[in-house]
């Protein structure tokens, strides 16, 4: 998932080679090559370009700002969910941590890590200044899961 403008830039950079790549594999087959390998190769550089074309069009829709509304299946994923809504409100990681009264590096570290760092109540502050409004259900699991 791609978090910040940088990330975006890099990962339109990676698209474009990859693109370049496949574009090179599919000009370089010639007789000596074994069909199957040269194919798979192919196959894999182009899947890698769809990846990360999906990502950027991922970002690029968060980043229009048309994306209001955010799901997450579980605890696990609240932390895509934040980082989804800061991105859709248009905040980049040094305004959230402004509005936070902490260092952009906070910020930065807990994307990185998936916010596993942060307690609850600072996951509420994040969820707050964004002004996200959570509404869900849980269900309970006919087994717990081990942690």
């Amino acid at each position: 998932m791609i978090t910040n403008d940088v990330q975006y830039r890099n990962t339109k950079t990676l698209y474009s080679r990859f693109k370049t790549a496949v574009a090179g594999l599919e000009r370089s087959f010639d007789d000596s090559t074994d069909q199957k390998l040269h194919q798979l190769q192919i196959d894999a550089a182009q899947a890698q370009a769809d990846d990360l074309a999906q990502e950027i069009s991922d970002y690029e829709q968060l980043k229009s700002g048309e994306t209001t509304s955010f799901t997450a299946d579980s605890l696990a994923d609240v932390a895509t969910l934040l980082i989804q809504a800061r991105v859709a409100r248009g905040w980049a990681q040094r305004q959230l941590a402004e509005e936070l009264g902490i260092a952009e590096q906070q910020i930065q570290r807990y994307e990185a890590n998936g916010y596993a760092t942060a307690s609850l109540t600072r996951l509420c502050e994040i969820a707050d200044a964004l002004g996200i409004q959570i509404r869900g259900t849980a269900h309970l699991a006919t087994e717990p899961t081990a942690a």
